[in-house]
């Protein structure tokens, strides 16, 4: 099989998830930067990374990296690149989206347009054309510029990836599906462990949770833009990555994953996002306040994302919010609780300071993760330990 270079983007704070992800899926990291993680792979990679990958935006494949500090640099380095290994005859290509940052080029719609030519003329030289109907498959093009590197890549996903098909309606303010898994991933949490989210809004903290209690693939539902490259990656790679996924499912689990919200109205969003997504039977929706949040056992999480002040909460309405999480958070006092938001005075109106807390950006927004860890439960006793 063909081998690629592959880079996936994530959330910037999160790029060690995403690296734990891709190596557990028996690849090979080749870099680490902000928030992108590249990796070596073959056509099974690919279609294996954009159906298994919970934490990435997309996968692309790497067509080439070069220097560009001036548009002839760009044009001729563009030209330079072996575009006809990639694009058929027919292939409709363009350059989708151009991002800068720290470098001497910095308008994204003259990157793309400069780019776009240059590749014409590339595949001029191959087919000996004037001009190209591009009637054929899509074949979108990404390109990252930082401190004047330009790396370009094919993007083989289509819509992000945080797009797993479930998610028909949502709140005023929802998380990222995939950052809402990332999240969950940065917990020690498990599946046979409880989750409460006391602000699960259309429902994603808790269903993120059940697809990966029952090893649900994230994109085993969608499709993907590199499905009809039959030129590089063989119908019958996709088929068989579908068919692995399948077999990996187990909904014969039991789990104590909650959803609260005070919107009953949300509430029922939440539950039909949670039937789309298959994992209705693993969850338990309530519409319930914060304020009264308890459970009898002992050792469970709490996952969340609360109101920033942000859209959807005006500013006033924030120290009573968090002061209630606060104390449903002493009266779990064996729990551990984790919430990303902006919030600047998470901790004062929560009452304690954070064990830990990671600086995550959510989209434009940074914000806070803070991780408020309680005690480790005993080990349970086994035959080994009699």
């Amino acid at each position: 099989m063909r081998k690629f270079e592959l880079i996936a983007p994530c959330h910037f704070g999160l790029e060690a998830v995403l690296k734990r992800e891709i190596t557990e899926l028996g690849y090979e990291i080749t870099s680490v930067e902000d928030g992108r993680v590249t990796f070596a792979g073959d056509e099974d990679a690919v279609a294996r990374a954009n159906v298994f990958l919970r934490t990435a935006e997309r996968i692309l494949i790497c067509v080439g990296s070069f220097e560009a500090r001036t548009y002839d640099e760009l044009f001729e380095a563009t030209k330079a690149l072996p575009w006809e290994e990639y694009l058929p005859e027919d292939a409709r290509f363009w350059v989708k989206k151009a991002s800068t940052v720290k470098s001497k080029l910095f308008s994204p719609s003259d990157i793309q347009s400069i780019m776009k030519k240059a590749m014409v003329e590339r595949m001029k030289l191959k087919y000996h054309h004037e001009r190209f109907e591009e009637d054929g498959e899509d074949y979108p093009v990404r390109v990252f510029l930082y401190k004047d590197k330009v790396t370009v890549g094919l993007d083989t996903t289509g819509d992000s990836l945080h797009k797993r098909g479930y998610r028909k309606k949502q709140g005023m303010a929802p998380i990222a599906e995939n950052l809402a898994a990332a999240l969950i991933l940065l917990t020690p949490w498990h599946g046979d462990r409880i989750l409460v989210d006391p602000f699960c809004g259309s429902g994603t903290f808790p269903i993120e949770a059940a697809m990966i209690a029952a090893n649900i693939a994230p994109g085993m539902e969608r499709e993907f833009t590199a499905e009809n490259w039959s030129n590089l990656i063989g119908r019958k790679v996709w088929y068989n990555v579908s068919d692995e996924a399948r077999s990996l499912v187990n909904l014969n689990i039991e789990t104590d994953i909650q959803g609260y919200d005070v919107d009953p109205e949300i509430i029922k969003v939440a539950r039909e996002n949670a039937e789309m997504a298959g994992v209705a039977d693993l969850i338990h929706f309530q519409c319930r306040p914060v304020k009264d949040l308890s459970h009898p056992k002992p050792y469970g999480f709490i996952i969340t994302n609360p109101p920033y002040g942000e859209r959807m909460e005006e500013k006033n309405t924030l120290p009573g919010i968090y002061k209630d999480l606060g104390n449903a958070m002493k009266r779990l006092d064996t729990w551990s609780s984790y919430m990303i938001t902006s919030y600047a005075d998470t901790e004062k109106y929560i009452g304690k300071k954070a064990t830990k807390n990671r600086k995550i950006y959510n989209g434009m927004l940074e914000t806070r993760f803070y991780q408020f860890l309680g005690p480790k439960p005993p080990k349970k006793r086994g035959p080994e330990n009699e």
